[in-house]
């Protein structure tokens, strides 16, 4: 193949994807006898489109997939969507809506019809999108996790969790949408600081004159108060403990009771405990065995009579509520309510008050916490091993079998299984899992796999399936053995589990990931992988979340294809939380991309991403790394052309028995790339995907392209023929091993260039890169001798160059150099004159007598002799000798404080004291140097 002019990312992407899909490239080899690497794709939303957090985390899987392929795994990236019940029924319903249909209306077999056409017609986007970023999963195993296979696992593990007593349906506390008629998982409530009120309210005290007070944020729940509390040390009212108060509004009388909970510093000292409106005070009522009187309906409205529970479930029959308040939601109950205890003097105070108010993040409605029947699966019970899920998942991570990467996220994950409560898995919802469980006429629950298999439970009695389905992360926690075929035994479930990895971010450490581990090991005795590699979020450029209510997101895809300001524009400023901040978002938005934003490709994101994946726990994403990026991807590009032009039908020494005579540049480049292979495949083995991208950049543009290459310009121009043929196998070879090394990160570039370079290098055993192997360093080839003869011609060199600046030379002046030294510096000459730009190298034991100003390189002294502007060179020098005086005397100084070299740390005092020495030596030869000039 023969490359291009210039580097033009769009056409390379759209012709090597498609390439390497359609040769199965991304299909593991299902060789049993290689090592195995899987990795799990977090299935993203059927809904969902690719953001910056998706395009982040598959470059980072999509990097370690490429880099055990080419290592020679067994490697499989398996790819999936999840059905996202909550998101994706609102999507439909949302269509419906714009057509005046209700999904009540259509009926739940019409309804689910219509989501299954809208997944069909849209829910393929995000996975053309990971197409785009290159991500080499094997689509031949996508799974969707409604489809047959994942379905069948579902109900499966539902049923032996139920018959193992682990799964249970009772009346418990949970987030409620009151718009969408749900429960809903605490992920997908977002508590957000809001200006509210802090009302006093009098409670009076039964048979005494006096009252108490109670701050309340929520004063349209006092109706289900079952109790007041105190704080156990709170000595100003022990003496009430026991003691009832009157509830206002009702006429119901309530204990005040004292717990740990209370905190008695805080507001006046007193709380109302309303155990079925709100989690804490349900495990207050819980500790002190109160009822529970549920006081609103699923709408959210007031009960005309509440209805009463105890924390079994059992009902108690229901109290009669204010008649006034009754079908009122809560915002109408509360401002009616106000006005109520006002009239009655039972109102003291209205203060302003910052709080955390839940809402749903699919509808913005307050999320209420309500008492209703739900299925739950028990955390702590154990199992039939004796052993609880719960348990089983904190040994999984304490005994070493999985591992976090950072590890101080153990923390994180063992304090959240050791405080946590049973899970709620049910959702009132009709797109989803329906629950497999019927119910006969007398409310008896049958769980069967099928519809048949409960009837017969049933003894045969007519049955009706509960309308629930399963939360979406009880099928999530599936994933890791469902997506290979289980419950069967599969060749895939053989391979494939525990998986190598999960890369994944720490917003769902308690959602997903633990899950996963409770299920997996639960059923398969297995753990779902070995390491679990958490990385950051992406933020903004100045550590902002990203989110369309600030109006800072960026499209993975537009950073790729391009977009022009107005487009750009209207994306940001279109769907605004607050639509009033359009203009500002406008004005930063145009202020940050004056012209829009260029095409960067896929390869430069990738390696920003790559460059910015470190082990913090946020990301700061700046456009202007971007930048860098598509620059390195032209040179290396450049660079190519340049290799081409020297190499192609030429001798590159590739012939066995070729004559060659490696110089000290050749053995030095190929020891460093040995020392490169060697930290770049430490850093992925580690996940340290910042440090392989750093040691790729810096290798690849510093010491190949701008060192090496104008170093093997000499051989290939002026050496003899085993020098010049030795000098091309280097070019060729050490690119070929570059293109290998960046693969895993910038795929596409590297398949492009490698195409024309690999045949060139003797590389004629595959046909893409991706299948070609690994570089592995070999010691043997690492010439420490050339490396330091190398480090000494570089610092020769910028001493030529800086003096050159310094003298205010014109690049285009060619001028003699001296250098004072033994003959062993001859071997140097040939190089300087192109990197000096120099016209003779002339190297002698003592520099010769004059006025030209000398350099220091090390212990090496240099000259460059031209004839030079005294008054110039002299007023250069002094101003020199100044800046180097008063560097002196403040390090002087800083050493001759008192106290100082006895308080600091003597590595520090020793580096001060060799500086003052060296800044000596220097004021003493620009001294020598403009005596020389008078």
């Amino acid at each position: 193949m023969e490359l291009a002019k210039s580097f033009e990312p769009q056409n390379i992407e759209s012709h090597w994807y498609p390439f390497w899909e359609s040769q199965g490239y991304f299909q593991p080899s299902m060789d049993l006898a290689r090592e195995a690497f899987c990795i799990q794709l977090p299935p993203p939303n059927v809904t969902g489109t690719l953001h910056m957090g998706h395009a982040f985390n598959q470059t980072i899987m999509d990097g370690l997939t490429r880099y055990h392929r080419m290592r020679g795994d067994n490697t499989l990236w398996l790819p999936g969507t999840d059905h996202a019940g909550i998101a994706t029924q609102i999507v439909v319903e949302r269509q419906l809506d714009a057509q005046g249909i209700s999904r009540h209306e259509l009926g739940r077999p019409a309804f689910l019809e219509k989501v299954w056409e809208w997944k069909k017609e849209s829910g393929d986007t995000i996975t053309s999108q990971m197409r785009r970023m290159g991500s080499s999963v094997d689509w031949s195993r996508e799974y969707f996790t409604m489809d047959d296979k994942m379905s069948t696992a579902v109900v499966e593990a539902f049923v032996r969790l139920f018959e193992e007593g682990l799964i249970y349906r009772g009346k418990r506390l949970s987030n409620w949408d009151a718009k969408l008629g749900t429960a809903v998982s605490d992920l997908e409530v977002i508590s957000e600081e809001e200006n509210g009120h802090m009302w006093h309210i009098k409670y009076p005290v039964v048979g005494s004159d006096e009252f108490i007070t109670v701050a309340t944020t929520r004063p349209e729940t006092l109706l289900g108060d079952v109790a007041v509390a105190i704080a156990p040390d709170d000595e100003r009212f022990l003496h009430l403990v026991g003691k009832m108060v009157e509830l206002p509004l009702t006429g119901r009388q309530i204990p005040v009771i004292a717990d740990e909970y209370v905190d008695k510093a805080f507001g006046t000292g007193f709380v109302k405990i309303t155990p079925a409106h709100d989690f804490n005070d349900y495990q207050v009522g819980k500790r002190h065995n109160t009822q529970l009187i549920n006081v609103m309906s699923l709408q959210a409205t007031i009960l005309a009579k509440a209805q009463v529970f105890s924390f079994e479930g059992a009902s108690l029959g229901s109290v009669e509520l204010p008649a006034a308040y009754a079908g009122m939601t809560t915002a109408e109950a509360r401002k009616a309510m106000l006005a109520d205890l006002d009239a009655q003097g039972l109102l003291l105070d209205t203060k302003p008050h910052k709080l955390m108010v839940p809402r749903g993040d699919r509808t913005g409605t307050v999320i209420e916490p309500l008492l209703t029947d739900q299925w739950f699966m028990a955390m702590s019970k154990p199992a039939a091993d004796g052993t609880s899920i719960t348990e089983k998942a904190l040994e999984a991570v304490h005994s070493g079998e999985v591992q976090f990467v950072p590890n101080d996220w153990v923390n994180t994950y063992n304090s959240w299984l050791n405080n946590i409560q049973d899970w709620c898995i049910s959702r009132q919802l009709w797109w989803g899992h329906q629950i497999p469980a019927w119910y006969d006429e007398d409310g008896q629950v049958y769980v069967a796999r099928t519809e048949d298999e409960a009837i017969a439970k049933a003894g045969g009695k007519s049955v009706t399936r509960d309308n629930d389905v399963l939360d979406t992360w009880f099928s999530s926690a599936l994933v890791p053995f469902s997506s290979h075929g289980w419950p069967n035994e599969t060749p895939d479930l053989k391979a494939f589990l525990p998986s190598s990895v999960l890369v994944t971010g720490y917003d769902i450490i308690f959602f997903w990931v633990a899950r996963m581990i409770m299920m997996t090991k639960h059923f398969t005795g297995k753990v779902p992988f070995k390491h679990v590699y958490i990385h950051g979020l992406v933020r903004d450029a100045e550590g902002q979340k990203m989110s369309k209510s600030e109006g800072n997101v960026l499209d993975p895809v537009d950073l790729i294809d391009g977009i022009a300001l107005e487009p750009l524009l209207e994306k940001r400023t279109t769907g605004l939380r607050r639509p009033e901040n359009a203009p500002k978002v406008a004005a930063k938005t145009a202020k940050e991309f004056p012209e829009g934003i260029p095409a960067y490709g896929v390869d430069a994101l990738r390696f920003t991403f790559a460059s910015l994946a470190s082990l913090g726990r946020s990301i700061n994403f700046d456009q202007k790394r971007c930048d860098g990026y598509r620059n390195f991807c032209n040179k290396i590009w450049n660079a190519t052309r340049f290799v081409m032009m020297n190499v192609v039908d030429k001798d590159c020494g590739l012939e066995d028995g070729a004559e060659l005579e490696y110089s000290f540049a050749d053995e030095w480049i190929i020891s460093r790339l040995q020392e490169t292979e060697t930290t770049i495949t430490t850093a992925l083995d580690t996940f340290r995907f910042d440090l392989a991208a750093q040691a790729i950049y810096e290798f690849t543009w510093n010491e190949y392209c701008d060192w090496y290459i104008e170093l093997a310009k000499v051989q290939t121009q002026h050496g003899t023929e085993p020098q010049q043929r030795a000098a091309r196998r280097t070019l060729i070879r050490v690119l070929e091993t570059i293109l290998r090394l960046i693969h895993p990160i910038m795929p596409f570039i590297s398949e492009e260039i490698w195409q024309t370079v690999a045949p060139l290098a003797g590389k004629k055993d595959t046909e893409s890169l991706m299948m070609a192997a690994w570089p592995v360093a070999d010691a043997s080839k690492i010439k420490p001798e050339a490396v330091a003869a190398i480090t000494e011609l570089k610092a020769i060199a910028f001493a030529a160059r800086n003096l050159r600046g310094e003298m205010g030379l014109s690049p285009a002046l060619k001028v003699p150099m001296f250098v004072e030294g033994g003959p062993e510096l001859q071997k140097y000459a040939k190089y300087l004159l192109p990197l000096v730009k120099l016209s003779e190298v002339n190297i002698v034991a003592k520099l010769p007598e004059g006025d030209a100003p000398v350099a220091v390189a090390g212990t090496t002294r240099l000259m460059l002799k031209v004839e030079i502007d005294k008054a110039a060179e002299t007023a250069r020098l002094n101003k020199e000798i100044g800046k180097t005086s008063d560097a002196l005397e403040k390090l002087v100084a800083k050493l001759e404080k008192p106290g100082y070299t006895e308080k600091a740390p003597a590595h520090l005092v020793e580096k001060d004291k060799a500086q003052v020495i060296e800044l000596h030596d220097k004021l003493h030869s620009l001294n020598v140097q403009v005596d020389k000039l008078k």
